[in-house]
């Protein structure tokens, strides 16, 4: 009988019937999902008015696990005492996780970061990304979205340290253009 059980368990949470199924990796060429999300700066971000007519040729969003632990810790010094490097690129880009809000305030406060951290506490545009881990975290994944909403790339192996500067070559990599000298 406990086999038995145990067997329909299993079923089910293959199924997604007790475990919802984990939505489908995104993969290059794919259109990003839309998403509205609040950034640490105060307002809403959304990838609609991000790129597009008048908008960024790009837009990065690098999704990190937790904030206030020691990798994202890293990523977020590294992006912060780096921005020099991508800042010349017409690029908007973020860090996003699904803390609440207050927790990436402090965070982004606590390592000087000069760009807006995005907060996801639902988990629903992490699971859209195909980033959501069992454990309700985001996994540490970076996308590299065109204009027309294309994902351009996707860095699933991010080194914290280096983030910047692997950004920056990526960017250079996609061809993604500069800003014209004294633009934002």
């Amino acid at each position: 009988m406990k086999t038995s059980l145990l067997r329909v368990a299993a079923v089910l949470v293959c199924t997604g019937v007790l475990w919802p199924a984990a939505h489908a990796e995104l993969s290059v060429g794919d259109t990003a999902p839309d998403f509205a999300l609040e950034g640490t700066d105060g307002k809403t971000h959304r990838l609609s008015e991000l790129v597009g007519e008048g908008g960024n040729e790009c837009v990065v969003v690098a999704w990190f696990p937790r904030a206030y632990t020691r990798g994202c810790t890293i990523e977020c010094k590294s992006l912060a005492e780096n921005g020099h490097l991508l800042r010349p690129f017409d690029v908007a880009y973020y860090m996003a996780s699904t803390d609440p809000i207050e927790d990436n305030r402090g965070f982004g406060a606590e390592n000087n970061a000069d760009f807006p951290l995005l907060s996801d506490p639902t988990s629903e545009t992490a699971t859209a990304y195909g980033v959501l881990t069992p454990r309700g975290y985001a996994a540490r994944h970076t996308f590299y979205i065109g204009r027309d909403r294309e994902v351009l790339a996707i860095d699933r192996e991010v080194r914290p340290a280096t983030s910047a500067e692997d950004m920056a070559a990526k960017l250079e990599e996609l061809g993604i253009a500069k800003r014209e000298s004294g633009a934002p």
